[in-house]
């Protein structure tokens, strides 16, 4: 008993001293802290110390500044954040590719984020800095130019420079849309289907919105294609309490991409983006016979259906029309919305925290961020910064 009792007091003194040192964390430890969740390793003493200074002098948003002039904050941090966004796996481990590097250029530049969804933009290798290195030129057909990048640990932020997306890739200008006509983009979403895969993961990654949660059978149904039967299993109950929730939405802002394609077979590396001006790609028209009074696409003219009813929460933005003709017209729409900052700020913080908010504060911190990042010219390094700060002393 005498033992036990020795054990119980010993933890507790154990956690006692465990708790007291994190309340008394002081600017090198924060600093440590901060240097850490936004490269992924260890400061040297010098830079720690220099961290540690800005932070005691109640400096901690420059200390993160500070930090993310490292290689690691580029080709690790953001490498990591955002290759998942690029394939349907979301898979953390597929190589470099043209969309990763175009939001590390955007970033580093401090572009306004909203034009990642807009802008004829692409962020290449520049020869001018590769000297030493074996990097193939950039290729609208081949990603090796991006996998020789980080095959060879090329500083990312030192040699990425911006060039126009249309001049690379042989589409028009008025036809580029930031990362959703990047080749990977492409490769991954404009692959067979019906391209209704770009819409629904550009909502996952730029809205923090899947096709669940933009459920909603009160918007009309006449846009919904062909290719969705109107009685699946022979039950139309199904299709007007499910089926309509997504497709009455979504079908009218995916067609939008009706000229887009991936000119490879799909699943392979092999191929490129593919732009039909004026004329709607086949798949569009596929399957007419699962329902012949369907929606028939004519050309690229979308309309965002979520303006009205339970999603006009997210915010849309009160300066556009809600409607266009083509990729880069929507993607304005999506990156003014609201819900954009909202989404950057919360995968922000998940990142460089570790964590998803898990209590009022936490909450309050994010929309906090969210109207820092949308107050001051939508610099993603805002949003980093400001989750640094605030998780540095957990």
């Amino acid at each position: 008993m005498m033992k036990r009792t020795q054990t119980y007091h010993l933890i507790v003194a154990l956690l006692c001293a465990l708790l007291a040192s994190i309340a008394v964390a002081g600017p090198r430890e924060q600093a440590k802290q901060l240097h850490d969740r936004l490269t992924g390793t260890p400061a040297n003493e010098t830079l720690l110390v220099e961290l540690a200074g800005l932070i005691d002098s109640n400096d901690a948003h420059e200390a993160a500044m500070r930090a993310m002039q490292e290689d690691a904050f580029y080709n690790v941090t953001l490498k990591n954040f955002v290759t998942p966004w690029t394939n349907e796996e979301q898979n953390v481990f597929a190589p470099l590719n043209d969309y990763v590097a175009t939001i590390i250029g955007m970033v580093r530049d401090g572009t306004d984020f909203r034009q990642v969804l807009s802008a004829d933009l692409v962020y290449v290798g520049d020869s001018a800095k590769l000297s030493g290195y074996n990097i193939p030129a950039v290729s609208a057909s081949s990603n090796a130019h991006y996998e020789a990048l980080e095959e060879q640990r090329v500083s990312l932020q030192e040699v990425l420079v911006a060039r126009q997306q249309s001049a690379i890739y042989g589409i028009p200008a008025n036809a580029s849309a930031g990362i959703m006509t990047s080749r990977a983009a492409a490769m991954a979403y404009f692959s067979g289907g019906t391209n209704r895969a770009m819409l629904r993961f550009t909502l996952m990654h730029y809205l923090c919105r899947d096709m669940e949660q933009m459920h909603d059978i009160s918007r009309p149904a006449d846009r919904i294609r062909q290719d969705i039967t109107r009685s699946p299993g022979g039950d139309s109950r199904v299709f007007l309490n499910n089926c309509v929730g997504c497709h009455s939405g979504m079908d009218p802002m995916a067609q939008a991409f009706a000229y887009y394609n991936w000119d490879g077979a799909e699943g392979s590396d092999a191929g490129q983006i593919e732009y039909s001006a004026g004329n709607v790609q086949p798949k569009y028209l596929i399957n007419a016979n699962n329902f012949p009074f369907g929606y028939v696409t004519p050309d690229d003219h979308w309309d965002n259906y979520w303006r009205s009813g339970p999603h006009s929460g997210l915010g849309w933005p009160t300066s556009l029309p809600g409607s266009g003709s083509g990729a880069k017209s929507l993607g304005e729409e999506l990156a003014n919305s609201e819900a954009f900052a909202t989404c950057q700020a919360q995968k922000t913080f998940r990142t460089v925290c570790l964590r998803g908010p898990t209590s009022p504060a936490d909450v309050s911190q994010i929309e906090t961020m969210s109207n820092h990042f949308s107050g001051t010219g939508y610099q993603l390094k805002t949003l980093f910064a400001d989750a640094a700060v605030y998780c540095m002393g957990e």
